[in-house]
């Protein structure tokens, strides 16, 4: 449930331009093809009134109508649908959730996965680059935590590798004290650290000491790689926090040196699924389960 902001109409008119009040607040359309937002980069579209989170750069693409269109917002909750039948046209129009400003329209001739037109009026949204964040995690056999992390609803990007040890340049042959990791770029937007931390947990055996499974060794150990001190506190916390029968064998360690693996260890799970072991397969299914799968 979206928290709302109530303001007069006077406050309004004090906080938004008047162009920004005709449409978001007299529910009024911009011109087509005057908007300057496209090209931006990575990064969310926030409600110009209230910043509220609305769409992400993902899932905006060019419609040709002249005003920016996404084909869906970054959580259904942040927006609201209303029917408007205005201009002898029978339309839905989207509202804003936090602070209950007009927005634009939703069409059902957009692209899949959803099939919709988010048709948003461009003065009524504000753009903010994202900065992504980075996590590393080992737990066993990177494919399978590749493909796990790989298909979380925030994660832009997972890269199996090495990390946690000293040697320079390791190889899959020689590790010499590194594990089998994987680096997760994240969109902190849409998916906390912690919430990463979850899902680690959840998809491997933390109490295990040196393997998971049928893989045993010193690559193979639970290893968290924490990239500062708020890193390190939070899975300290949840590893306080959590409840096993056996001690959680889970290691902290210092951000040093992140190496990918070679190519053909890179999205292993998806260009050979015939040949990924049961194990990694155990690790996908869990992320379904868990509701966080994209």
């Amino acid at each position: 449930m979206v928290e709302k902001i109530i303001k007069t109409e006077e406050e309004w008119r004090k906080t938004l331009s008047p162009e920004q009040y005709s449409v978001m607040r007299g529910d009024g359309t911009e011109p087509p093809f005057t908007h300057t937002l496209d090209n931006l980069g990575r990064g969310i579209f926030h409600c110009t009134a209230c910043d509220l989170p609305l769409f992400s750069s993902k899932a905006k693409f060019e419609s040709g109508t002249g005003w920016p269109s996404f084909f869906e917002p970054i959580k259904e909750e942040n927006i609201e649908e209303k029917k408007d039948d205005s201009h002898e046209m029978h339309r839905t129009a989207i509202i804003c959730a936090r602070c209950g400003s007009h927005l634009g329209h939703v069409f059902d001739d957009g692209p899949q996965p959803t099939g919709k037109r988010y048709c948003m009026n461009g003065i009524a949204l504000k753009f903010k680059p994202t900065n992504n964040q980075t996590a590393i995690f080992g737990g066993g056999c990177f494919w399978g935590i590749e493909a796990a992390f790989s298909h979380v609803k925030g994660v832009e990007a997972v890269t199996p590798g090495y990390s946690g040890g000293e040697k320079e340049n390791p190889t899959y042959e020689n590790l010499d004290g590194h594990a089998e990791t994987v680096k997760i770029e994240f969109n902190p937007e849409e998916i906390g650290y912690e919430n990463l931390l979850r899902i680690f947990f959840a998809i491997h055996d933390p109490t295990a000491v040196d393997r998971q499974g049928p893989d045993v060794g010193r690559q193979y150990r639970s290893v968290i790689i924490y990239m500062d001190e708020n890193q390190k506190k939070s899975a300290e916390r949840m590893i306080g926090e959590l409840k096993y029968d056996k001690p959680i064998a889970t290691e902290l360690a210092p951000f040093k040196k992140f190496y990918p693996a070679e190519e053909y260890h890179q999205k292993y799970f998806e260009k050979h699924p015939e040949r990924a072991p049961q194990s990694c397969r155990a690790k996908l299914e869990k992320i379904k389960e868990l509701g966080d799968f994209k």
